[in-house]
């Protein structure tokens, strides 16, 4: 494989933002911004491409769910809801634990990831700071959660939604495919957070007795800007659902749907959006300009047609190869602009292979022998593998933001204990049902 000079410039700047990143001696969104700088002024990317680069559906989806929440925020509703949720798991913090990673699952499935950990982080906090339990590790592991439930969906991971777009595969496709391996998934990480996570997360006998005295109901600060904000925040529920029928970008549904509860809930929009993580949305704004500057030279492509070298064009070892692959790299760079990069490369992979089986000429099983397989392994891939680092997926990148700024920090290190032992247990359970199932 031979990369042009300027590719190489592009990867070393890559490597050493990232190194900044992880040694966490520099401040994540100021690393990521400044290698962007410094990419664009040495010419190794055009400014226009580098923000072409920038996702702006996940920048909306980022900006408008964020003054949502922190509109229904001021209601007092994230109280009520950890208070009821303490109270009905006797104020036991592993409980409340495994309750609060299954909705988190189940809703990053029907929502999307990102969404997801930007309604249950506040609701989580505040729980750990009632029964005085320790906030990052609970963070953490809903982060994974919510990687692992979006991965069922094909709106519950960004990587899905490019999947689907690309290939025409529908909404019930990803759930038949990719449903039973996450279910496994998921109880297989509810087993061992059990079996492991008694001792850490007790609660001591004096606050568990102050939980079940405690009265949910006056938490509520606001009940007329409540029920505002929950209609307006069910309209937005409904959008996130259709939007691929009509269309429609989650992102502008998000920022639509933040700036209407606002206006109609009779907020100040300068206070909303001071609220928003401006950390997180400038953080991807760098990384995704980082990541242009590899796409331009097409440095993902080259490194596929390397793979495909490596594996002398044995289809099984292929799908593995692609599946690993997708997974490692999502771990070092955000798992949206590598699916964008990857699928050209599978779509280039898909007629050698079909002719290799003499099944050009039966499209229907081509597509269920190749096709499939190949996108269901990238899918499985992109989204697992986002539970590598901290910087894997949009999720691990918000909830890290949400909980620097409630004191709460997560260092790089502190999430790849976690995030690393998970990517890749998750992964070999995964290889395994790919293997049984289409191989």
């Amino acid at each position: 494989m031979t990369l042009a000079p300027a590719a190489l410039v592009a990867i070393s700047i890559f490597a050493i933002t990232y190194i900044l990143i992880a040694s966490e001696k520099v401040d994540k969104t100021a690393a990521a911004l400044l290698g962007a700088a410094v990419v664009v002024s040495l010419g190794v990317v055009p400014y226009s491409v580098a923000l072409h680069a920038v996702d702006l559906n996940v920048v909306l989806l980022l900006v408008g769910m964020m003054v949502a929440v922190n509109v229904m925020a001021s209601t007092g509703v994230f109280e009520w809801v950890a208070v009821t949720i303490a109270r009905k798991a006797g104020g036991r913090g592993l409980p409340i634990l495994l309750l609060t990673l299954v909705a988190t699952a189940v809703l990053s499935a029907l929502l999307d990831n990102v969404t997801t950990v930007i309604l249950i982080a506040p609701v989580t906090i505040l729980l750990c700071e009632i029964l005085d339990l320790p906030a990052a590790p609970f963070l953490i592991l809903e982060a994974l959660a919510s990687n692992i439930g979006g991965t069922a969906t094909l709106v519950g991971d960004p990587p899905n939604v490019l999947i689907a777009s690309a290939t025409g595969l529908s909404f019930n496709a990803f759930i038949y495919h990719l449903g039973p391996v996450v279910l496994v998934l998921l109880a297989v990480g509810v087993v061992v957070v059990a079996l492991f996570g008694r001792r850490v997360f007790a609660v001591p006998e004096h606050l568990r007795e102050r939980v079940l005295r405690a009265r949910p109901e006056r938490a509520i600060l606001d009940a007329p800007r409540l029920k505002r904000s929950l209609v307006v925040f069910s309209l937005m529920l409904v959008g996130f659902f259709v939007s691929h029928s009509l269309h429609l970008e989650p992102g502008i549904i998000a920022i639509a749907g933040g700036l209407l509860m606002a206006v109609v809930c009779g907020v100040d929009l300068h206070h909303a959006l001071e609220k928003v993580e401006w950390a997180s949305v400038f953080f991807f704004v760098g990384l995704f300009m980082l990541i242009g500057a590899l796409e331009h030279h097409t440095v993902f492509e080259q490194l596929g047609h390397y793979l495909l070298l490596l594996t002398g064009s044995d289809f099984a070892l292929t799908v593995m190869l692609v599946m690993w692959f997708a997974a490692i790299a999502s771990a070092i760079v955000d798992n949206i602009p590598l699916v964008i990069a990857m699928l050209p490369l599978l779509r280039t992979m898909i007629p050698v292979f079909g002719q290799q089986l003499g099944l050009m000429d039966d499209p229907e099983a081509l597509r269920l022998q190749v096709e499939e397989p190949l996108y269901w392994a990238l899918a499985l891939g992109a989204c697992l593998g986002g539970n590598g680092s901290l910087v894997g997926a949009s999720a691990n990148v918000v909830i890290a933001q949400i909980g620097h700024r409630n004191k709460h920090p997560i260092s790089f290190m502190a999430f790849a204990k976690y995030g690393v032992p998970t990517m890749l247990v998750t992964l070999v359970i995964a290889s395994g049902y790919v293997w049984l199932r289409y191989l």
